[in-house]
């Protein structure tokens, strides 16, 4: 598995990481191959949120947690700050979430500790203090955002004694704006709007790891665009180079993201323990420049 150093931290994570969201709809034995097939794939950081089905999946993730698996030898992240109706940024609720998260999932500290979506009413300086605590005690090593721009990384920062380490943004072949606004610079066609404040580049000149979520998936949580009809174009590119070097469809698409140079770290949310056995072979494939690009092309994208 190819490695990573996740932002300033220190951390060197796999470049792949297993996301826990629906870990609540697994039952133990279930959850508990998921959990020892990414171990063994190289898979060892796991990212879970508060809300991924109301805590339950960090609960079930704990208790299925392999006894034999020392805890230093895995990473784990968690998110917080959505509630049910509202963001919440507020000191006690960070804290509460973190303590919280730290009970579900039995462990006395977090490796990471992401904001989850911003929070309009955010006061940073409220959110420093939350994790200038968390950090102080010894319950959260490492800080970062999730779906986040710069200007409001740069707000955060302003406040924060810690470095924002990661950013998890949607990211997939055909959800790829923060690539796009580059690749039109200097032009009126809509990939050229820059909706991120320029986050990718922002992100390699401050190394922040961008985490990508929903990888295989098109819009916003509007489907598959594996083996789905609509991307014909698409669909046959990403064969022909599976066919090539030997792994399946997915697993090229997530090479197609591991290909940047930006080193963006992929968030896989599998879990059937073979799926996630056949997308880690991303990590031995080193697309060409001709390749990366034609998969862009191929996704509906005009190469200018």
């Amino acid at each position: 598995m190819k490695k990573i150093e996740l932002g300033k931290s220190g951390l060197e994570v796999p470049a792949i990481a297993l996301g826990c969201m629906s870990m609540n709809k697994r039952t133990k034995a279930e959850a508990e191959k998921v959990i020892t097939n990414a171990i063994e794939n190289g898979v060892n950081f796991f990212d879970h949120a508060d809300i991924y089905g109301k805590g339950v999946s960090e609960e079930i993730f704990a208790h299925a947690f392999p006894s034999e698996v020392r805890r230093e030898d895995i990473i784990i992240q968690s998110k917080t700050g959505i509630r049910d109706g509202y963001y919440d940024f507020s000191k006690e609720h960070i804290i509460t979430s973190a303590e919280d998260s730290l009970r579900r999932l039995k462990t006395d500290y977090l490796d990471v500790f992401l904001l989850h979506r911003p929070d309009a009413l955010m006061e940073p300086e409220e959110v420093a203090e939350a994790f200038s605590e968390l950090h102080k005690s010894g319950k959260v090593r490492h800080f970062g955002v999730s779906n986040h721009n710069s200007m409001q990384i740069e707000l955060l920062q302003k406040y924060m004694k810690q470095d924002i380490v990661t950013n998890q943004l949607q990211l997939s072949v055909t959800d790829s704006g923060m690539m796009n606004q580059g690749l039109y610079v200097n032009t009126l066609y809509e990939q050229a709007s820059d909706r991120d404040g320029s986050i990718l580049d922002y992100s390699r000149l401050n190394d922040i790891t961008i985490q990508a979520w929903s990888p295989f998936r098109h819009g916003f949580f509007e489907g598959l665009f594996v083996d789905n009809e609509d991307y014909p174009a698409l669909n046959t590119e990403l064969q022909q180079l599976a066919d090539k070097y030997n792994v399946n469809k997915s697993a090229i698409a997530v090479a197609w993201i591991l290909r940047h140079p930006a080193k963006i770290q992929t968030i896989i949310g599998t879990m059937t323990p073979s799926r996630l056995t056949n997308i880690v072979e991303a990590s031995n494939v080193e697309l060409t420049r001709q390749e990366w690009y034609k998969l862009w092309q191929t996704a509906g994208n005009k190469l200018l």
